[in-house]
């Protein structure tokens, strides 16, 4: 298991499996408080519950069902669509271009896929945003799956199918730790993204780094073709 900034060998690796929120940026920019503050307002509009009791019932059903909206579908009607559409005139202004970012990820060779629970329309913003949009092949997000989030397993197989994936030559990147348990299972490298990442002891986490660009960097990867 790696820590941060060692030189990890991924000579191996063919596919590069991307989470976008909290993974493609760092945390610290504070752009996900604000999907938070509207989600909790929703989930108040939408129960009658006041602030506090709504935010409990959010990270709820984030707990029970990997992502808010599917406990907001199962337990209350939700439209999907209309939900995700919350979050689509928010300010970008947080996020940033990141040279070693967009270089880091520039060198990797094969396939890079964003896999996100978040719908289309917001990962094409944020990407755009970031300068990534470009290095991308495609965008596996939460429609993508029929509205079956990360951490199911059927999420992963119904992105791997999508996308021809051989588990045992592809890498996945994501800043949530229990998103990592179900690709170790089906054979990925596990790459724990984030401040908290070097402090992780989970078994199914092979490498783990607080700043993602530098560990792409450092990692030994196969010559491109």
């Amino acid at each position: 298991m790696s820590a941060d900034l060692t030189r990890a060998d991924l000579r191996h690796i063919d596919t590069w499996l991307f989470d976008l929120d909290n993974t493609l940026y760092p945390a610290e920019s504070g752009f996900m408080g604000e999907i938070e503050r509207r989600m909790t307002a929703y989930v108040m509009r939408v129960t009658g519950l006041e602030r506090d009791e709504a935010y409990r019932l959010q990270k709820q059903y984030l707990a029970d069902h990997g992502l808010t909206l599917i406990g907001m579908m199962r337990h209350h009607g939700v439209d999907p669509l209309e939900f995700h559409a919350l979050f689509h005139d928010l300010s970008l202004e947080a996020l940033a271009h990141d040279p070693d970012m967009i270089a880091a990820i520039a060198r990797l060779p094969g396939r890079r896929l964003i896999f996100t629970n978040a719908d289309d329309v917001h990962a094409e913003r944020v990407l755009a945003r970031l300068g990534l949009a470009d290095l991308f092949e495609d965008v596996f997000h939460i429609g993508s799956s029929g509205y079956t989030p990360k951490p199911d397993p059927a999420a992963f197989a119904a992105m791997n199918a999508a996308h021809g994936v051989a588990p045992e030559m592809a890498a996945f990147f994501e800043d949530s730790e229990r998103n990592l348990a179900p690709a170790a299972d089906l054979g990925m490298t596990t790459v724990l993204v984030g401040s908290h990442a070097p402090a992780s002891t989970a078994p199914f986490v092979h490498h783990r780094t607080a700043r993602l660009a530098d560990f792409l960097a450092g990692a030994q990867v196969r010559e491109a073709a």
